[in-house]
């Protein structure tokens, strides 16, 4: 059996966290063997409470035991994002426009993959993240994470 990608299991979640009444802000899978950790990372305007967090917890525990999209065993945690937000989807991206934000990419731009400044635009297909050496056009398909940097 293969495993599913991030993004396949983040379209094979996504509804049922929204009928709970959450976006879903992010899927990230991490570790290895037994220490493997699916982590799921929701959202709302209310905010997210432990309450919320079981619900959507029970809710995918119930997808995962009937579709059972991973290899091996694993951790699932549900949380909240936290103060360093995942950036995901086009929308996360626009609601910080002017912030510090931390971009990991799949493969090199510039010789670079990690990428760590201001970022200025977002626009179709990209956003334009300016760093130490000026600005750089950053397309959302080669995005392998993006993160806001927290204000301390």
């Amino acid at each position: 059996m293969k495993q599913l990608s991030q993004a396949n299991l983040a379209s094979l979640f996504e509804p049922a966290v929204n009928a709970v009444g959450f976006e879903l802000l992010a899927v990230e899978i991490s570790g290895s063997g037994t220490n493997s950790v699916l982590r799921v990372y929701i959202d709302s305007p209310e905010g997210v409470t432990v309450e919320g967090c079981a619900d959507v917890s029970h809710q995918l525990s119930g997808i995962l035991d009937v579709e059972d999209p991973l290899v091996g065993r694993y951790t699932l945690e549900v949380s909240s994002p936290g103060a360093d937000r995942p950036l995901v989807k086009r929308e996360h991206f626009m609601e910080v426009l002017g912030e510090q934000v931390k971009v990991r990419l799949f493969q090199p731009i510039e010789g670079r993959r990690n990428f760590k400044g201001c970022l200025r635009e977002v626009l179709d297909s990209s956003v334009i993240v300016e760093i130490d050496k000026g600005e750089v056009v950053l397309p959302f398909a080669d995005i392998e994470r993006a993160r806001l940097v927290p204000k301390l």
